[in-house]
């Protein structure tokens, strides 16, 4: 009687793009994922640490961003490990990767304000700058998720700008 095949491991993944590219579009996500943790975590300071006159409207729109954020992460990082890479995940990582500074101290909230603005148009900035390279490759998922991603923080942003107008 033949012995079972054991399978010691998975199937290469064929889903229509080479591993090169793949690689490449993980990347991309991998920079995008450190700015979005990167904004996250500015914005739950923020959340924390606001005073002021406007405390309480920017104390529950920081968690309605926060909280957002949150989900987001993980959607790109599940994405980054559907193409077959690991996902950053460490502080050291992060802050290699990412195009958003950190703050020192504790801001004033227009301060607090302006540089979450700054940090959503870095995210859009991360996003956009993968397009070429998922539009050649026809990576509809990956383009979905980075058009989704733009729209939360360009409307983030418009709306963070208006409080400062």
């Amino acid at each position: 009687m033949a012995k079972p095949k054991s399978i010691s491991k998975a199937p290469k993944i064929d889903i229509g793009i080479t591993k090169d590219v793949r690689k490449g579009i993980a990347e991309g996500l991998s920079a995008l994922l450190a700015d979005e943790y990167t904004l996250y975590l500015k914005t739950h300071n923020f959340h924390w640490n606001v005073t002021g006159p406007m405390f309480n409207t920017l104390h529950l729109m920081f968690e309605t961003h926060y909280t957002e954020a949150a989900t987001a992460v993980d959607l790109i990082a599940e994405r980054i490990r559907a193409l077959g890479f690991p996902a950053p995940g460490t502080y050291r990582a992060f802050a290699a990767l990412s195009s958003i500074e950190e703050v020192d101290g504790v801001p004033d909230w227009k301060t607090m304000v302006t540089q979450l603005i700054k940090g959503h148009e870095a995210c859009v900035k991360t996003a956009r700058r993968m397009f070429p390279l998922v539009d050649d490759a026809s990576d509809e998922p990956t383009a979905d998720l980075l058009t989704q991603r733009m729209q939360v923080h360009e409307k983030t942003a418009w709306m963070l700008r208006s409080l400062l107008e």
